[in-house]
């Protein structure tokens, strides 16, 4: 579990980017964190990672809180961080030494293999030697994410993964994303784009450093206007159910594209 306790965090005590945070995130939970630019979201990313650390209040990783030295190094085997950017992360030449080098530190056993079975659940089997600065941007982005699976990590910060890259990137990384949660991660999903968050169990809704409002993706439906004040857009597939729900048709929200919450309507009209 990671525990946020009173966090705030400004490097002004009248001027803090977060205030009083507290909130739980449990194993195997997917949480989406959305909210407009400058709401303080990728400052609640680096506080859960262990990047930066609360002027008041605590993080707790497993009980281990980030303002502790010692707990430096069992954090990072815990937690995981992708930022949006993945030029801003890549160090290292080829795609094989950028992988090799935090395993090295973190003085992890049976690196080929690691490497070979990650690159290959993320798409990019057989690029070990590649230079990284010739894959596409998206391909990129799926190396930061194979750099953070071959930790072993059991938490995965991925703070607006998607924003810089093309529609075909955007998918990539939504399907890996979606096997990720299948396959148990905790997945704290960062966002201003809120046709992401279909997969969450749980959405936060940040406003001016605070979390505004928390609530499971099923209740979606039910806070559409306090989505809206925080100037976030509601996408089509979202309008849409909520327009068949005043016609009496129940469509549960799943992680549907259109073409199959068209399929799902077609199902539920036809009992």
């Amino acid at each position: 579990m990671i525990e946020l306790k009173n966090v705030s965090y400004g490097y002004e005590k009248k001027n803090k980017i977060l205030k009083n945070i507290n909130a739980n995130i449990g194993e195997s939970e997917f949480i989406s964190i959305i909210g407009k630019n400058g709401s303080g979201k990728s400052t609640l990313a680096k506080l859960i990672a262990g990047i930066i650390k609360p002027v008041e209040g605590e993080v707790l990783v497993e009980g281990k809180s980030t303002k502790k030295k010692e707990n430096f190094l069992p954090i990072r085997k815990q937690v995981g961080i992708v930022f949006q950017n993945p030029e801003n992360q890549i160090i290292f030449n080829s795609v094989e030494d950028e992988m090799r080098f935090p395993l090295e530190n973190l003085g992890i056993e049976g690196k080929d293999e690691i490497i070979k079975n990650v690159l290959e659940k993320v798409g990019l089997a057989g690029k070990e030697k590649q230079e990284a600065y010739t894959l596409s941007l998206g391909q990129k982005q799926r190396l930061t994410i194979a750099t953070v699976l071959a930790m072993q990590t059991k938490y995965i910060v991925l703070d607006e993964p998607t924003s810089m890259l093309d529609p075909i990137g955007k998918v990539e990384i939504y399907e890996i994303v979606k096997k990720l949660k299948q396959e148990g991660y905790t997945i704290i999903y960062i966002t201003n784009m809120i046709d992401e968050i279909l997969l969450s169990d749980n959405i936060w809704v940040m406003e001016e450093g605070s979390i505004k409002h928390t609530f499971p993706k099923e209740d979606i439906l039910n806070y559409i206007d306090e989505i809206k004040q925080s100037g976030i857009k509601i996408p089509e597939i979202i309008s849409c159910v909520q327009e068949l729900k005043k016609e009496n048709i129940s469509i549960k929200l799943e992680e549907w594209t259109m073409e199959e919450l068209t399929k799902e309507i077609v199902k539920e009209i036809r009992k």
